[in-house]
C-alpha cells in the first residue's frame, strides 16, 4: 500500500465534506431569509399587488388607488410641528380636503415632484382643499431651504421633532417607498393614494376633485 496515495484519498474525502457543508450552510441561510420575509410581509404591498381594478401602475412605476367611500378606514387624528412654526393637527383640516405629502430633501423623485405638487396647490386656491407635508427626516431649516428652492409655498410637520404624526399614518401607507401622497377626505379618511412619483399635478387634481365633489 503507498502512504502517499493514502493521504491524497483522505484529503480528497475532506474536501468533499467541506464542500457539502458549505452548500449545506448556504441552502439553511436561504430557508431562514424566507421565513423572515413571510413573517414580515407587509399587507398593503400585498393589497397593492393584487392589481384591483382601483387603481393602476403608470410606466414609471407610480400607483395611484382611489378608494370608495363604503370602503374608507377611521378618520386620521394626527398633530405635528411645522417648519414655519406652530403646530398642526387633524381638527384644523376637518370639512376640507386635505393632500399630505410624505417626502425628505434627499429624496431624488421628490425634489422631481415637488412643482407638480405645489402646482396642484396652486389649483385650489380659494377652496376648500388643503396641502401639508411630512418632512420624514430633516429638521426644520433643511426643509424650509427645500421648501424655497423648488418654490413650495404650504408646510411640513418634521418627525424628527415629534414622531406622533408618522405614527399615525403607519397603517394606511408604505412609508418605506416615499414619496407618498394622501388624499384625505373631509372627515380626515384616507380616499386615495399616490405611491411614487407625482408624475403631473392633474393626477392629484383629479383625484381632489373627486374627494370634493362627494356627497
Amino acid at each position: 500500500m503507498r502512504i502517499g496515495s493514502s493521504a491524497e484519498a483522505v484529503d480528497a474525502r475532506s474536501s468533499k465534506v467541506r464542500r457539502l457543508r458549505a452548500a449545506a450552510s448556504a441552502l439553511l441561510a436561504i430557508v431562514m431569509i424566507a421565513g423572515l420575509a413571510a413573517c414580515t410581509a407587509d399587507p398593503l404591498a400585498d393589497q397593492y399587488r393584487e392589481g384591483s381594478n382601483k387603481g393602476f401602475i403608470a410606466a414609471s412605476g407610480q400607483r395611484v388607488d382611489e378608494i370608495p367611500q363604503s370602503e374608507r378606514t377611521e378618520p386620521i387624528e394626527f398633530e405635528g410641528v411645522l417648519d414655519v412654526g406652530g403646530s398642526a393637527s387633524s381638527a384644523d383640516y376637518l370639512g376640507e380636503v386635505l393632500v399630505v405629502n410624505f417626502w425628505y430633501a434627499a429624496c431624488a423623485p421628490c425634489r422631481v415632484e415637488a412643482p407638480e405638487l405645489e402646482d396642484a396647490h396652486e389649483a385650489f386656491d380659494g377652496e376648500e382643499v388643503s396641502f401639508l407635508g411630512v418632512n420624514l427626516y430633516d429638521g426644520a431649516e433643511a426643509s424650509r431651504a427645500f421648501a424655497e428652492k423648488y418654490g413650495v409655498t404650504y408646510p411640513s410637520a418634521l418627525t424628527t421633532v415629534d414622531g406622533s404624526i408618522k405614527l399615525a399614518f403607519a397603517g394606511q401607507t408604505p412609508l418605506n417607498a416615499v414619496p407618498v401622497t394622501l388624499v384625505l377626505d373631509r372627515e380626515g379618511r384616507v380616499a386615495a393614494r399616490v405611491i411614487g412619483q407625482l408624475d403631473d399635478a392633474s393626477i392629484l387634481e383629479a383625484l381632489v376633485r373627486d374627494a370634493l365633489e362627494e356627497a
